[in-house]
């Protein structure tokens, strides 16, 4: 069983480092409002898989996943969502170009932080399908069914919270290098057309 347990620690390991929404995200947030911020998002992002996690023991993102109306509604949500975001961001550095009066003190996204990262995940199907098409293959044969499940989402929320948290620190000691007007207006860019990207790729995405 323990074999079994870093088998499947190593994969979540490997999908959780995987660049999507949830790091750009975190990203956004750290960059513009520091490190504080950027872990209060990735505590909702935590928020959202335990969520996703529970949902699926009590086997609710099973039928997400099977419902092809459910998996539209959740997943144009999530994406219109993830453009929301990715317009802010594009709309930001468009007023520091322009030199608005908001270009020499730029406020910071606006929502709580944590609640931004629990929306983006909680509304990203693609955690749902995850959880219950790969997430049962990787479960160790000496436990019940829910238990593994259990654990193994456990496994994958301490896994985000250690890869994302680590993140935001590496960003917080080069935030002066961010704070500069220019380099803010690439990364604000460079951040919303990401956003905006995956948002386009979730709605596009099938079950």
């Amino acid at each position: 069983m323990l074999v079994q347990l870093l088998a499947a620690a190593g994969v979540l390991a490997v999908l959780t480092m995987v660049p999507g929404p949830d790091m750009a995200v975190v990203t956004r947030r750290a960059v513009a409002c520091g490190w504080r911020d950027g872990l209060r998002t990735v505590g909702g992002i935590s928020a959202g898989l335990l969520t996703w996690g529970v949902l699926t023991v009590a086997g609710l993102a099973a039928v997400l996943a099977a419902s092809a109306t459910a998996y539209t509604v959740v997943k144009l949500a999530g994406a219109a969502y993830l453009i929301f975001l990715g317009a802010q961001s594009l709309l930001a550095a468009r007023r520091s170009r322009t030199g608005t009066p908001t270009a020499t003190a730029e406020p910071a996204p606006k929502g709580n932080p944590w609640r931004t990262g629990l929306v983006s995940n909680v509304f990203n199907p693609k955690v749902a399908v995850f959880y219950t098409g790969l997430l049962p293959t990787l479960a160790p044969s000496g436990m019940s069914p829910h238990t593994g499940m259990a654990v193994l989402v456990l496994l994958h929320v301490a896994l985000t919270l250690v890869w994302l948290g680590g993140y935001v620190m590496v960003l917080a000691k080069a935030r002066a290098l961010f704070e500069r007007p220019a380099v803010r207006r690439v990364m604000d860019r460079v951040t919303g057309v990401v956003l905006i990207g995956f948002g386009v790729k979730v709605a596009a995405a099938q079950p």
